[in-house]
């Protein structure tokens, strides 16, 4: 499916064949169980979209859907930078959707609402803070917030969404607002943590409540379905507290030129500890990058941020010793667009860097982001720049749980069941051997599209229903398995020539030309192009061209033999006859 978020009313459609070796499964059979079904974020880090189906007193049941977020687009997506999951299976069931919550603002849990719900179109959930966060995207992305059904909800509140009762439950996060769900059925309660970590000094907001946690455990929990994203890591995650301390002394270390900080734009609590450690070391702080402004207004309009020093626009340093400066940018995972990269490339129309000058990544490096930040490190590094990653200082606590935490956490919360999520498999599997280990009952191992009956004696995977991703490709949303992007990799792999011939009035070969990027040098490979064009002539020259679809697929094939020999090289030809 190709979608233009643009403009709905005018979109393409690729439709691609299904895999039959997959063991998917008629969910209708299964209309009177209790489902989870992820259809992201249960394969990969990121990308979260949950399913839970019950069907009370509906002929046909309802389907509540839990976030919606986007991913780091994956190499195998040239040209792309976002991936999104795939929602035919919510598009086939719209009637049977009560709504979509949203557990807190984090990219990978609402970052696809404002490219998706065009297709969804249904009710949306949320606290305050998250809400204003998803308000301000649909706004850039050209939409009236004002048209989309955003319900700002209470925390410690029940609401009734379908056939659920859904009750926000607050945990700490490095996002303010982060709220797990207990989700109460007739069937059974369901507590949907989210992400979350237990931070005794989390900076931004109150401490976890644990005692609100061992409550929910003393209702009775049928399964926990729950964050796996630190599963490796034994101890805990550590405190944003402790980290203040931790940036405040290494800022005011470097003394003599610009630092710039790059985390995640999310980050309000990092925020509010930069700003912090930049007023002891007598800095003013100028804020770079339109998604760092966007979370900063909107924590400043929930009353996150009153206590901090209002932050500069890059416009307005001008006067301001580099000394008495810090940037806080975005960029940290080496995105291509973002401000550090573009600082990196000395390409930033405001900020500048230099010899004796400090960069901070206080930010964790995303496993498959390797490579784009260590490439930003060596540029740092190449004209003099200081730079500090969680590599060799003191820069980041995760906001997530460490194996400590997900043991407090099952001993709060005391499921039956054991759903981890938010993972790739390797994740997953030792989130569940942990659970086990622990001594929960059941754990359940599951991967986007697996359909999971929820049960205290037999939860199980009973098959698979389509999943899968779809790009971000500049104004067009592309399935992941589109021919653009096949066309593309391949093109990127072994490159493309184009041919053009021209017939004279008799349909005979007038004369042609050869253009190869990515394969041959124009000015070095002048003698290999006349080759080409001699060879054309050789081969065809005396031909008629009768059939130029037929005939343009000959020249091409001989040419693909002709390069193979030549260069050992196979590129995609293309043939224009006129």
């Amino acid at each position: 499916m190709t979608y233009n978020n643009k403009n709905s009313d005018q979109m393409e459609s690729i439709h691609l064949p299904v895999d039959q070796s997959v063991n998917f499964v008629d969910v209708d059979r299964y209309k009177d169980k209790f489902l989870f079904i992820p259809l992201g974020g249960a394969s990969e880090v990121g990308m979260n979209l949950n399913l839970y189906y019950h069907k009370g007193d509906d002929e046909n049941g309802k389907w509540l859907i839990v976030d919606l977020g986007i991913c780091f687009a994956e190499p195998e997506y040239p040209g792309v930078e976002i991936t999104l999951p795939k929602i035919t299976f919510i598009e086939e069931r719209l009637d049977e959707i009560a709504g979509l919550v949203l557990t807190h603002a984090h990219e990978d849990h609402l970052g696809a609402v404002a490219y998706l719900w065009h297709k969804i179109k249904c009710p949306i959930y949320a606290t305050n803070f998250t809400a204003e966060i998803l308000k301000a995207k649909f706004r850039e992305m050209g939409v009236n917030e004002e048209t989309i059904p955003i319900n700002v909800i209470a925390p410690n509140t029940p609401t009734q969404i379908g056939n659920f009762s859904v009750e926000m439950v607050y945990i700490t996060h490095s996002i303010p607002e982060m709220h797990g769900l207990m989700i109460r059925t007739p069937s059974g309660n369901i507590f949907h943590t989210g992400d979350w970590k237990l931070d005794s000094d989390p900076v931004v907001g109150e401490p976890t409540d644990e005692n609100k946690l061992t409550r929910l455990g003393n209702e009775g929990v049928l399964a926990m379905v729950s964050d796996s994203t630190n599963i490796f890591n034994p101890g805990s995650s550590g405190s944003e507290g402790e980290l203040k301390e931790s940036l405040t002394k290494l800022i005011k270390k470097s003394s003599n030129g610009l630092v710039v900080v790059t985390t995640f734009a999310s980050n309000i609590a990092r925020l509010k500890s930069i700003s912090t450690a930049a007023q002891e070391a007598g800095r003013k702080v100028v804020l770079v990058g339109r998604s760092l402004w966007r979370m900063y207004n909107a924590a400043i309009n929930s009353g996150y941020l009153d206590d901090v020093e209002c932050f500069l626009e890059p416009t307005d340093i001008k006067g301001i010793k580099r000394n008495e400066l810090l940037v806080i940018s975005t960029g940290c995972q080496g995105e291509e667009m973002a401000a550090v990269n573009r600082i990196a490339n000395h390409n930033h129309p405001h900020i500048n860097m230099t010899k004796g000058d400090t960069i901070i990544f206080a930010s964790k490096i995303i496993p498959g982001n390797e490579k784009r930040i260590y490439a930003l490190f060596n540029k740092f590094c190449s004209i003099g720049v200081e730079v500090l990653s969680e590599m060799n200082e003191f820069v980041h606590v995760s906001g997530h749980p460490a194996q400590d935490e997900v043991r407090r956490m099952y001993e709060m919360i005391r499921p039956q069941v054991a759903i981890p999520v938010h993972g790739d498999r390797l994740r997953l599997h030792l989130h569940a051997k942990f659970a086990t280990s622990i001594g929960i009952k059941h754990a359940v191992e599951v991967e986007n599209g697996s359909v999971v009956v929820l049960d205290k004696d037999h939860p199980q995977v009973v098959g698979k229903v389509l999943s899968g991703y779809l790009v971000v490709d500049g104004k067009y949303i592309l399935d992941g398995k589109s021919p653009i992007l096949r066309d593309r990799r391949e093109m990127q792999q072994h490159g493309i020539i184009f041919i053009v011939v021209a017939l004279d009035h008799k349909r005979g070969i007038r004369y042609s030309r050869v253009f190869a990027p990515g394969i041959l040098d124009i000015e070095r490979d002048k003698p290999f192009f006349q080759t080409l064009t001699a060879f054309i002539s050789e081969n065809f020259g005396n031909t008629k061209i009768k059939n130029t679809n037929m005939d343009s697929k000959k020249i091409a094939l001989k040419v693909k033999n002709l390069i193979k020999k030549e260069r050992g090289k196979t590129p995609r030809v293309y043939v224009q006859i006129i």
